[in-house]
């Protein structure tokens, strides 16, 4: 009987190994997506790791794990961006001082990715779930927690900002 506890936590340490093993690149490529940073998309991915592990003796469909880490890190990324909004209104409040760190050069960067992060947060995660994880409007509604028909509505106002600042193509 003792053999039978022991392996069970065994069994289980198992199971969340196999299950990071398989879900841990693909959650920080989408934690990357919505935030463009990536220490923070690490952060995020590892918190929301644990917090999923955490509840996992709670989950009503365990099979359903990467739909369950999909939802918990669209939740901490609305929650940085909310807590870096929160930041910056503060930071601009306060009196500027002269010597200011080096601003990143956005000329260089390639231009759907300065495009895609001037998205509104919602808009940006609609993408990165619909094309870039390539999730059904059905799987991309649950993960952000709203209706399908909100999903295609944030995607179509999503893409009409993207080509209408698009850059014009060249014509030979």
């Amino acid at each position: 009987m003792h053999a039978e506890t022991r392996s069970e936590p065994q069994a289980r340490t198992s199971s969340m190994e196999e299950l990071y093993t398989a879900n841990a690149q693909r959650a920080g490529r989408l934690a990357y997506f919505l935030v463009g940073d990536k220490e923070l998309a690490q952060d995020l991915v590892q918190e929301a790791f644990l917090k999923v592990f955490a509840r996992w003796a709670n989950l009503r469909d365990p099979h359903s794990f990467a739909a369950y880490l999909n939802r918990t890190i669209v939740n901490l990324a609305h929650k940085t961006h909310r807590r870096r909004g929160i930041e910056r209104r503060y930071l601009e409040k306060q009196p500027r001082l002269e010597t200011m760190a080096p601003q990143r050069d956005y000329e260089t960067a390639d231009e759907l990715w300065r495009q895609l992060q001037s998205l509104p947060q919602r808009q940006r995660t609609a993408i990165v779930l619909r094309y870039y994880e390539d999730l059904t409007e059905h799987q991309a509604a649950e993960a952000m927690g709203c209706s399908q028909t909100a999903i295609a509505s944030l995607v179509q106002r999503a893409l009409g900002t993207l080509r209408e600042n698009a850059p014009a193509a060249e014509v030979n």
